[in-house]
């Protein structure tokens, strides 16, 4: 899931005067365009425009009146360094480098294999190269000469 940062800023309020743009509404689009262009250009999304309610001071007697306020929202993805993590958990635990107080390496308990469902049948001994010596047979061998 993508994470965003929102970026919120008044919309608007009064057209761009330029020479050729007619009518309020082409001067106000053109207003919207150059501020959408400009955040657009830093990697802003434009997302929505929202009116909120404000109260504000008005007056010699500062009476409180609601306002709304036109906004512009602006999103953009945040960079992988932003959303990670400080320290990742670890999903599997690593003991290959693990030591004792002495500094000596600990030992791993042995792997115990899983029951045979085969019957339990004499296995023939393990041999080794082609001429059939069984690996006991041609370790005690190689001791002798």
């Amino acid at each position: 899931m993508a994470l965003y940062e929102y970026l919120v800023v008044p919309a608007p309020r009064k057209g761009l005067k330029e020479k050729g743009m007619k009518g309020v509404e082409l001067r106000f689009a053109a207003a919207m365009s150059t501020v959408l262009n400009r955040y657009a250009s830093d990697g802003w999304e434009y997302l929505r425009t929202d009116t909120l309610p404000a109260e504000e001071r008005d007056g010699l007697m500062m009476n409180r009146v609601t306002v709304f306020q036109n906004l512009l929202v602006f999103r953009r993805p945040k960079t992988t360094e932003a959303h990670t993590p400080e320290t990742a958990p670890a999903l599997i635990e690593d003991h290959s480098d693990a030591r004792d107080a002495d500094g000596a390496r600990g030992e791993q308990a042995p792997v115990q294999e899983p029951a045979s469902t085969v019957s339990d049948a004499p296995t023939a001994p393990e041999t080794s190269g082609t001429t059939g010596e069984s690996t006991e047979a041609a370790k005690s061998a190689d001791r002798h000469t």
